[in-house]
């Protein structure tokens, strides 16, 4: 096993390597010409910004002052983002660079002026002395490349180079602004059979992967309190990554919570990210806040289905997670039920216990486009409404961002789940 993982993470550091490299020829070395200052900054960026992303992903779990953790948390993440980006720019400009050449060569060869009759050779008189024959063993030089080739090339790399790294730049920070504005409400209609008349239009406010950390901080939160408050919803379903990093940390930043109201209360289940800051230690902080935490149990809400929450399948590692039985094993099957899970990959457990309805996060929705594509193949649903059997599964967007504090193509919401009686 550690074999394995030694090899995977070889192979993810050459593929780093090569992608900064790649990075630097076209953003720096194609586009500055050998000594110049720009040449020498553009290097030493491409070398330090690395630096600061593995600085950034490593301080929280090495245990580093929080002071620290903020101050490469921006810088770091932000370049993953923006080195995403500017290479799929860049891959892009590839196909353009060969053609913008040869566009420029046309219109040089249309410009050029006619070319002049040649001149008449003239006679070599008989005494002139003939010119001495090159020495056979004096390697023909190449010629230079003309100046007008090497401006057109110079040209053209700065011209993909640049579009490359302004689109790059436009897209992260439009998805930044998308993260730090906050989440918008999505609304979502769910039919379930089993639910009585009186419970058509029951709203459950549904929150996942707030991500509090060393970025989205107290004002986040705010935010989010303050969005979920203002639909009023008859119930609050927190399911699961509320933070990166512990309650010493981040406590402060977690209090707006304390202010979320709902007719029939707020719920809490863990997500994998709260086994890496102290499960324990955020499950009673959160319940001093005033959510009530479901770990692998369940409740009957008043209002006529019963509603249970498992602990996210990370928790295996200290010997908790998930427990089906315990929460779902002894209900009543006559009553509808809730499951609040943080992996929609636990589906099928659902499905198996005669769960009508799976409330889950840990997506993002990909957050980083074509991100989505890679979520698709360790989750059944990536995001939004499905069913499996005779069990629906929501999986929302989330409500902030892992990592780069910035979405793209997977924008951010809480979804107000309204639950439909097919007897109404």
């Amino acid at each position: 096993m550690v074999v394995v993982f030694v090899l995977v993470l070889i192979v993810v550091l050459a593929v780093l390597a090569a992608v900064h490299w790649y990075v630097w020829r076209r953003l720096v070395r194609d586009v500055t010409t050998r000594g110049s200052l720009p040449r020498r900054l553009g290097t030493v960026a491409v070398v330090a910004l690395p630096m600061l992303s593995f600085a950034a992903l490593t301080s929280s779990r090495a245990g580093a002052p929080f002071a620290l953790q903020q101050v490469v948390a921006w810088p770091g993440f932000l370049w993953l983002a923006l080195l995403l980006y500017v290479t799929l720019a860049l891959l892009v400009g590839e196909a353009v660079r060969p053609l913008l050449r040869r566009l420029l060569e046309r219109r040089a060869q249309a410009a050029a002026p006619a070319e002049a009759p040649a001149p008449v050779p003239v006679p070599v008189p008989e005494r002139a002395a003939a010119a001495p024959e090159e020495p056979a063993d004096v390697a023909p030089q190449p010629a230079p490349e003309p100046p007008a080739e090497v401006s057109r090339r110079l040209f053209v790399s700065r011209v993909v180079g640049g579009a490359a790294a302004a689109a790059a730049a436009g897209t992260v920070g439009y998805g930044t602004y998308g993260v730090l504005r906050g989440p918008r409400v999505k609304r979502v209609t769910v039919p379930l059979a089993k639910i009585p008349r009186a419970v058509h239009g029951y709203r459950i406010a549904v929150v996942s992967d707030i991500h509090l950390g060393p970025i989205l901080g107290r004002a986040h939160t705010q935010r989010i309190v303050d969005t979920i408050n203002s639909t009023q919803p008859d119930l609050i379903a927190v399911v699961g990554d509320l933070v990166d990093g512990t309650v010493e940390n981040l406590g402060s930043a977690a209090e707006p919570l304390a202010r979320l109201r709902a007719r029939h209360g707020s719920f809490f289940v863990t997500g994998n990210h709260e086994y890496f800051s102290g499960a324990d230690a955020w499950v009673d902080h959160v319940r001093e806040l005033g959510l009530r935490p479901l770990r692998n149990e369940r409740v009957e809400v008043a209002a006529g289905f019963d509603l249970a929450g498992v602990d996210d399948i990370a928790g295996e590692s200290e010997g908790q997670g998930p427990d089906f039985g315990r929460a779902l094993g002894d209900r009543d099957r006559a009553r509808a039920a809730v499951l609040l899970a943080h992996q929609p990959i636990v589906v099928h457990d659902a499905v198996r216990h005669g769960v009508d309805l799976q409330l889950s996060g840990h997506t993002h929705g990909g957050q980083l486009w074509p991100g989505n594509y890679l979520a698709e193949l360790a989750n059944p649903t990536v995001a939004g409404l499905e069913r499996y059997g005779d069990t629906q599964l929501y999986v929302s967007r989330g409500a902030g961002a892992w990592g780069p504090p910035v979405r793209v193509g997977a924008p951010s919401d809480i979804t107000i789940v309204e639950l439909a009686s097919k007897q109404a």
